[in-house]
């Protein structure tokens, strides 16, 4: 499984990679850019929308547009007014704190983290189609990768600075969560877990950021294969692809000196990277 570079973005923070069906076409977002961007693999169309303030993750709802969790609480978007309207924020007044990665769970509910740059005092959150909010997890460091298994019996969560790939029991009718333990503990020099997606079959890919790899976990948390990536930050990875086939990989080139720019030219960009396995449709948020 040999990485593609598919577009040259360039991106500072590139995050959030989300694909949408119905389109044909990968979404994602750079966080410290501040914009979206829609890409066509088909055709190579790409497109880029400014946005008012940090956008760190996004989702689609059933009633059309995004929701994204951006540094200042929840907002939802419209791709083709470019508005965006605020909802709420579970975190207003913390400083330093900011939302970072999220998804949306088989019932359309919306899983999503925040983080600060020190200590361990965000959480993640659950938003339910009535747009009400309630904290799941606290004392979480920097809330990372958000997922869950094929059957609905199991919910992963990245605790980035834990180096941990956190799993519970998971509740699909309620949407509770229980029994939390480590699925796949890391060294602090392996790399820092950043986010994540489940294939069909059950396995955990996640983007190792800072150690030039994506890596995938069978359901016992072994590894099943490595990845080797052309740039050291990848840092969220989404299927997509007529067949769900394609892994599509963000990176980020924040923080890269001069020196080490020139050692990875394309720190930044979307990668692909043709797989023997399908992932699993998103699910659309109910609100």
């Amino acid at each position: 499984m040999k990485p593609v570079n598919v577009y040259s973005c360039q991106n500072i923070i590139g995050e959030g990679p989300l694909w949408n069906i119905k389109e044909q076409a990968i979404y994602w977002v750079d966080i410290d850019g501040k914009k979206m961007q829609r890409f066509y693999p088909d055709s190579g169309k790409y497109e880029t929308f400014d946005v008012p303030l940090k956008v760190c993750l996004m989702a689609f709802r059933e009633q059309g547009g995004l929701i994204c969790g951006t540094e200042d609480g929840f907002y939802f978007w419209d791709p083709d007014s470019q508005k965006m309207d605020f909802i709420t924020h579970p975190e207003k007044g913390k400083e330093g704190a900011r939302f970072n990665d999220g998804k949306v769970d088989r019932k359309g509910r919306l899983w999503a983290g925040t983080m600060t740059f020190e200590g361990a005092s965000s959480a993640l959150y659950r938003m339910t189609a009535d747009l009400s909010v309630e904290k799941m997890v606290g004392e979480v460091t920097i809330s990372n990768g958000v997922g869950w298994s094929p059957d609905n019996k199991i919910m992963y969560f990245v605790d980035s600075i834990r180096y941990v790939i956190n799993a519970f029991d998971y509740d699909l009718a309620t949407g509770a969560i229980s029994n939390q333990r480590p699925f796949v503990q890391m060294d602090a020099d392996f790399g820092i877990p950043d986010g994540l997606t489940v294939d069909s079959e059950g396995y955990v890919w996640c983007a190792i950021y800072g150690a030039w790899k994506v890596m995938r976990y069978d359901p016992n948390g072994k590894v099943s294969a490595e990845i080797k990536m052309p740039v050291s930050k990848p840092s969220s990875c989404m299927f997509g692809g007529k067949d769900l086939d394609e892994l599509y990989i963000t990176t980020i080139s924040e923080g890269l000196s001069e020196e080490d720019k020139a050692k990875e030219p394309e720190a930044g960009d979307l990668f692909m990277i043709k797989t023997d396995v399908k992932g699993l449709p998103e699910p659309y948020f109910a609100g």
